[in-house]
């Protein structure tokens, strides 16, 4: 028989979520940098995977994007650190989304690879991120961006390259 342990005060977090299908409808009908940006400016609700890990855009324009984010303990692995798909998630948005802003209406995207290194742990007390895409070699079937993550001390904690396929979509 298990023994009782005591844990402690256990915590909570409510997460609030729109709709997806609200901006995936809205997205067959702009570009990406017009979707992107409506996304940024609060016109269209977050994909729920935002709203989930903290995170949002804060600068779009052809090419690159920003966003920042705050993990907090919720994102915690077992040895008391931010899991790194935390971070890969992020670093995969924002290529991702650097691609996004290069497309035209009726054009999608998935990506196809992510080649992510970490380069140092994070906790809740690492603040908030930064991270930066840029597409590196756009392309019509491939398109290849970056993504570069420092917390708000400057530091430098992951780099990635992703490779993102682009597709005709269904209006």
């Amino acid at each position: 028989m298990a023994a009782t342990l005591d844990w402690g005060p256990s915590r909570n977090k409510t997460t609030t979520w729109f709709d997806p299908s609200i901006t995936a409808t809205a997205r067959a009908t702009m570009s990406g940098l017009e979707f992107l940006r409506a996304l940024r400016d609060g016109n269209l609700p977050a994909p729920p995977i935002a709203s989930l890990l903290n995170f949002r855009p804060l600068e779009v324009e052809v090419g690159r994007v920003v966003f920042v984010g705050a993990p907090d303990e919720s994102a915690y692995n077992p040895i008391g650190l931010v899991h790194g798909g935390w971070v890969c998630t992020l670093a995969d948005t924002v290529a991702a989304c650097a691609v996004h802003s290069t497309l035209g209406v009726g054009v999608g995207y998935t990506s196809i690879d992510l080649d992510l290194k970490y380069l140092r742990p994070l906790t809740s007390d690492s603040g908030e991120l930064r991270a930066t895409g840029e597409v590196i070699k756009p392309g019509r079937r491939v398109s290849v961006a970056t993504a570069v993550v420092h917390d708000q001390r400057g530091k430098l904690v992951a780099t990635a390259t992703s490779s993102c396929l682009l597709m005709p979509t269904d209006r």
